[in-house]
């Protein structure tokens, strides 16, 4: 039963990070317009996902986790937009931007579909996929893609923030019985 809660739960939600996991194995080569594009739209991916879980959610676990998405993503969305202005970058969409826009559509469209229990589960199983492939991205493409000594820097400092949303996620899934 456990096997097919869990397939029913999180085979719509790993689809949320197969742009991500792709564009870490293919490595592109991408600009520093390019990755802020990347980031920017990451962060605005999981603020779409914690405004559902506020809607939808009345675990108090789920709501606070998902407060501090929106706090967080939102802050990192500010600093990048601060250094684009600063270094006179526009930030270039992609197929990667757009590949998580177009995954993130269809994930809120699955996650909005459950209630109670079965979507506090979705939606968590969904943030540490979701974060365990934005980790290996930012690690392996974008950090080591930056061209600009300020934007890696940028990079580098968020790193421990998506860390901790991890361990974070990965404990109230293991609390929600929606462990892998």
């Amino acid at each position: 039963m456990f096997t097919k809660l869990f397939a029913g739960i999180a085979m719509p939600m790993l689809l949320s990070f197969t742009p991500l996991l792709a564009v870490a194995q293919q490595k592109p080569q991408l600009s520093d317009p390019e990755i802020a594009s990347v980031a920017v739209t990451a962060n605005q991916v999981d603020i779409a996902y914690a405004r559902i879980a506020l809607q939808k959610s009345h675990d108090p676990d789920i709501r606070n986790f998902a407060q501090t998405m929106q706090r967080d993503h939102q802050s990192v969305i500010k600093q990048a937009t601060a250094l684009v202005q600063k270094l006179h970058v526009t930030p270039k969409d992609n197929a990667v931007s757009q590949s998580l826009r177009t995954q993130e559509a269809k994930t809120s469209k699955a996650l909005k579909a459950k209630t109670g229990k079965a979507f506090d589960q979705a939606y968590i199983q969904n943030e540490v996929s979701y974060h365990e492939a934005v980790i290996n991205t930012v690690e392996n493409v974008l950090i080591p893609e930056a061209q600009n000594g300020e934007l890696k820097g940028l990079l580098q400092q968020v790193l421990p923030v998506l860390k901790e949303h991890l361990q974070h996620a990965q404990a109230i899934a293991e609390k929600l019985g929606a462990t892998k």
